[in-house]
């Protein structure tokens, strides 16, 4: 009989991965025992808990239900709890009056009948707290973790809980989009997605960000800083309510609106899910729910992040499991999210964390003792549950380690997840662009950087994303033209050579990463314009100032400056994407990456890419290799006139290949190839 899906104790199709790979054929049994953990839970779910579909439905039940004759259902598990009442507006926050009935396994529940009028007791917008009776008589005032909305006052420093139960919640009007099979992901934070120097809200994401995003041709957005986080200033990843939306951008509903709007558009919404730690806070927090360190996390020394300085989860934990399952489950079905990307991964994934790691790619870096199996089990369990009952959702990891099979198949032995994120490339033009003169980018580097990627593993590849405009760091935009941008950005003083080169650099990263990079493509919100400076939210090192926790499109909608050249590159590239579908097409057959010259040509979907990076050298009648004869023209050039360019090539020309080997391709053309130039071409002769 299966189990929630899953056939025997046995990996069934790890013969697969051993062929696609045989370096792998060593760690065979590490990946049969990965495996065989998995089934072991699953199977023990399925026999505990009624399957894997009851198992992670837990949230319709934990934390205050409610019922449909109006009485309220609480339940929590707080197993080093001696007692644990529930208190709040409704009972005069009397903290003994309503009691809970100690269960098995450190589970506690409460019914509260409705009213006599048979209205709920616990009205909406009221507010609640748990009250736990410590083991050593203590009596701690707790939000619960199953708490679906906190809300801090004016004034106040911790949250409040309150009940969130409307008379007519929102209604989903969209369906939604279909698993994408080129993904163009626009990175968001909600917050800061407004030029105002305040807290941007969901309805302005709604009606003011989502049409930018359409129209910028990006099929997918990423909502950072969602799931509700006490400090703004943590971008989100310092968690205190993981299955409350954040309350400081509005409401839930307000929430589930943005997206089903975005459905409307076809865009696919992703949550960035944070299950790799959570906050320290207790008053607000999951920490010490229960008066000891070690409910929903392992306790002692393995129990907090040395750098984050927060909380780690027990992965081995039944409870655990059930959370973080059922919180996945919560985000899908109660608000439509389209997929999650994971945070965090290298961290949950070793012992160490990761820290102070250099991963080489030696395969013994990924099977061992460091290995931190439990954590994997539950990513397995994950994307089982989200591909068994969700077959629709996309799954991303965070992961820099490079941990074979994570984004394949859970069948074969594998994570299970969807895609990985190329976190090498932006590290490598940051090292380019800080470190080299232009005479001396290394093309082969780039090229080895942009491909260098696991057979059979998608990757979404991104020149820059939030973490690089942290404060500390720099756009890509404003390390190319720095104090300039201040100056130099208006259409009416002199095109200086630093926002020249930086105009047209910015540009070519862009479209190599894109069509080159993976089979995804991620850019943070703004960066696609050349967004000056850097991200730095309010807090007392910067005066509580908004000044940079903000993103000004008011510089791209002003036709007098240069930012729009940036912003309309950046939506044709996708919208070519978006015809030709490369990233959905096999990886690219790279013909040229020539040091001298500066030059890389690659076929890719059946379109022909050149990129020259010398900084002054132009190519007249260079050669190129092709696989497809026939009759090429231009029909993308970085040099054009609306993206900023000096307008240097004829989109009329012609190029017709040669039965001429060139580069191991049977066949060649002649182009013209201005410097700092990227032309995309396409085989005319042949229909697309």
């Amino acid at each position: 009989m299966a189990v929630s899906g899953v056939q025997g104790p046995q990996a069934p199709k790890l013969s697969e991965l051993l062929e696609r790979d045989p370096y792998l054929a060593p760690f065979e049994q590490d990946f049969q025992r990965r495996y065989a953990l998995f089934y072991k839970r699953l199977k023990s779910i399925d026999e505990n808990e009624g399957g894997l579909n009851k198992f992670s439905k837990s949230y319709k039940s934990f934390g205050v239900n409610q019922f449909v004759d109006g009485g309220v259902y609480c339940k929590e598990w707080a197993p080093g709890a001696e007692a644990v009442f529930l208190t709040g507006d409704f009972n005069g926050w009397n903290p003994f009056s309503h009691p809970y009935k100690k269960m098995e396994y450190g589970k506690w529940e409460l019914f509260i009948p409705p009213g006599q009028d048979g209205f709920s007791p616990v009205p909406h917008g009221s507010k609640l707290k748990v009250v736990i009776r410590a083991q050593n008589g203590e009596l701690l005032y707790r939000i619960s973790p199953w708490a679906r909305y906190v809300v801090r006052y004016e004034g106040k420093v911790n949250y409040d809980w309150v009940h969130w139960d409307p008379p007519q919640s929102y209604i989903r009007k969209h369906r939604s989009p279909k698993k994408l099979k080129s993904l163009r992901i626009y990175e968001s934070h909600v917050g800061i997605a407004s030029p105002e120097g305040k807290i941007a809200s969901y309805k302005n994401f709604t009606f003011n960000v989502l049409p930018r995003i359409r129209d910028l041709g990006y099929n997918c957005i990423q909502l950072m800083a969602v799931m509700e986080h006490a400090y703004y200033a943590s971008f989100g990843y310092q968690v205190t309510s993981f299955f409350a939306a954040s309350s400081r951008y509005g409401t839930p509903d307000d929430l589930k609106e943005l997206i089903d709007v975005a459905h409307s558009m076809g865009i696919t919404v992703l949550l960035d899910v944070v299950h790799s730690h959570a906050s320290k806070n207790s008053e607000d927090g999951l920490n010490k729910f229960d008066g000891t360190d070690s409910c929903f996390f392992h306790s002692g020394p393995r129990g907090t992040h040395r750098i984050w300085d927060s909380r780690l989860f027990d992965y081995a934990n039944w409870e655990v499991l059930r959370f973080l399952l059922s919180n996945l489950r919560m985000w899908i079905e109660d608000y439509g999210f389209d997929g999650f990307r994971f945070d965090g991964v290298t961290s949950m994934l070793y012992h160490n964390h990761g820290i102070g790691k250099e991963f080489s790619g030696d395969y013994n870096e990924y099977f061992g003792l460091d290995v931190d199996e439990d954590a994997l089990c539950y990513l397995m369990l994950a994307n089982h549950m989200i591909n068994f009952l969700h077959p629709e959702c996309i799954t991303i990891a965070e992961d820099v380690s490079g941990m074979p099979a994570l984004c394949r198949p859970v069948a074969e032995g594998g994570g299970g997840f969807d895609y990985r994120l190329a976190m090498a490339i932006p590290d490598k033009w940051i090292k380019i662009i800080k470190e080299l003169k232009d005479e001396d980018w290394n093309m082969g580097n780039i090229v080895y950087t942009l491909t260098n990627r696991r057979c059979d593993e998608k990757y979404i590849a991104y020149a820059e994303s939030h973490d690089q405009a942290l404060v500390g760091d720099k756009t890509l935009a404003f390390r190319l033209m720095d104090a300039e941008m201040y100056t130099n950005m208006s259409v009416f003083t002199p095109l200086t050579p630093v926002i020249d080169r930086g105009i047209q650099l910015h540009k070519m990263i862009r479209l190599i990463t894109h069509t080159l990079g993976g089979d995804g493509y991620l850019n943070f919100m703004g960066n696609e314009f050349g967004h000056p400076e850097w991200l730095d939210f309010p807090r007392k090192g910067n005066n509580e100032s908004f000044h940079y926790a903000r993103r000004q499109f008011n510089l791209t909608d002003d036709h007098l400056l240069r930012y729009k050249f940036l912003n309309e590159f950046d939506r044709d590239m996708n919208k070519l994407e978006e015809k030709f579908g490369w990233l959905a097409s096999p990886p690219a057959y790279v013909t040229e990456k020539h040091e001298s010259n500066k030059v890389i040509a690659f076929e890719r979907a059946g379109l022909l890419f050149i990129f020259n990076f010398h900084p002054y050298e132009s190519y007249v009648d260079y050669r190129v290799g092709v696989e497809v004869p026939g009759k090429y023209k231009i029909i993308m050039d970085s040099d054009a006139s609306e993206y900023g360019g000096h307008q240097r090539l004829d989109h009329n020309t012609e190029y017709f290949s040669e039965e001429y080997p060139h580069n191991y391709r049977p066949n060649s053309v002649m182009v013209y190839i201005p410097s700092r130039v990227a032309i995309v071409l396409q085989n005319t002769d042949v229909p697309h």
